[in-house]
């Protein structure tokens, strides 16, 4: 990520936010074992809820254990940006839990107009960039998902076999609502279902993916340098995307 500075505008805005954080209200963080392999997050002995008044019970110990880290970690005040994994547990029983099909669904719309489909025929340094960070990925969801891409010039619309899309969505199905949360965080993050996937599988790690989702803006930096404030904002996604990666192998 960039180690570009801040600029005094943006230390004030951070300032002020951070002034308007909530003050931490307890001592104590622990977790206890539910039903199964799941375990409840616990502060001073009650058990968190999320925003929707659910019990906040995590599918595994693992992935409850580095939930409480995030709040065993904070300071005098709670802040949600450093507690990405939270914010995840929180969407995944809030928004997804009885919701997957039209999750599923939405991430295979972003398959539908996949970032790494979208080429670029000039200058040749971003060609060959492209082909080195996509080229795989897309014989990767040909061979293993058996689910073909049609790649375009430019921002000519490609449309997608509806085969590929059915495939698609039969692999996304073998989620659940904790994995599918984090995979439309990937996916919405890097413009790209299928380097979400990708992650979720193995095939490439989650900086692998990253470098992958940006490789034009990498281009154009390259070329021009970069924004301070853009840079800031990169760095914030990359957390979220981190963080969602990691859930996947917490769950």
């Amino acid at each position: 990520m960039s180690d570009a500075k801040k600029s005094p505008a943006m230390s004030a805005a951070t300032t002020a936010r951070e002034a308007k954080l909530p003050k931490r209200f307890y001592q104590k963080v622990a977790t206890k074992t539910e039903s199964g392999e799941g375990a409840a997050l616990l502060l001073d002995g009650k058990t968190v809820r999320t925003p929707g008044k659910a019990p906040l019970v995590l599918p595994s110990r693992a992935l409850a254990e580095a939930i409480a880290g995030e709040w065993r970690a904070q300071g005098e005040r709670i802040d949600p940006m450093t507690m990405p994994l939270t914010k995840l547990a929180n969407s995944a029983i809030d928004g997804v839990a009885g919701r997957a099909q039209e999750v599923i669904d939405d991430i295979v719309a972003h398959a539908g107009a996949d970032l790494l489909c979208y080429r670029g025929h000039r200058p040749r340094g971003l060609v060959e960039a492209q082909a080195k960070h996509w080229d795989p990925v897309l014989a990767w969801a040909k061979d293993a998902l058996e689910a073909p891409l049609i790649t375009s010039d430019g921002i000519v619309h490609a449309a997608q076999p509806e085969g590929t899309l059915d495939k698609l969505k039969t692999q996304l199905k073998g989620f659940d609502a904790f994995s599918l949360a984090a995979l439309h965080v990937m996916t919405a993050l890097s413009g790209s279902a299928l380097l979400a996937l990708a992650v979720a599988s193995g095939q490439m790690t989650p900086e692998e993916a990253w470098q992958a989702a940006h490789v034009d803006e990498d281009w154009q930096i390259s070329q021009w340098g970069e924004d301070a404030e853009a840079a800031s904002r990169r760095k914030a996604r990359w957390r979220d995307f981190a963080a969602a990666a990691r859930l996947l192998k917490l769950v």
